[in-house]
Order: structure tokens, then sequence, then C-alpha cells
């Protein structure tokens, strides 16, 4: 089992983890090296400290976890 690194909670974990696991899918690069499925290689990369959040950056405003195609976007009101 991969731990999470100090001053990680377990469910920021799963939740970066997934969303770099869904971003390796789509074709971007490994940061570590190895021949695992891309599921293992995120927790591999987010408890090696090489991914740290997922957040506010160059689309602010935009909700990053929605834009990632991970979670579903509900449906304006």
């Amino acid at each position: 089992m991969i731990e999470p690194p100090p001053g990680v909670g377990v469910f920021e974990f799963v939740v970066l983890s997934t969303l770099r696991a869904a971003q390796l899918m789509r074709g971007c690069r490994p940061r570590v090296a190895g021949t695992h499925k891309a599921t293992v290689i995120a927790q591999c990369e987010v408890a090696a400290g090489l991914v740290t959040h997922f957040g506010p950056g160059p689309l602010d405003g935009v909700d990053v976890l929605a834009s990632s195609g991970v979670l579903p976007v509900a449906a304006a009101e």
C-alpha cells in the first residue's frame, strides 16, 4: 500500500491521485519512472510530493474538480 506523504490526509491523497490518474489516462507524461498502471503511478507521484494540489491557477474562477472530467458538472440554475 502506498502511504500519503506527511501533512496530506487520506481523503486528499485519494482525490489528488484520482485526478492525476485521469490526467495520465488522457496522455499526460508521468513524473516517475515505472511500468505500473496509471492509478499506481498517480499514487506514487502524490506520495513523492510531485503532485501537491489541484486548485485555482490560470483558470481562476473555474471549478478545477468539475472541469477535470473526473466529477460531473452540475447543471446551472
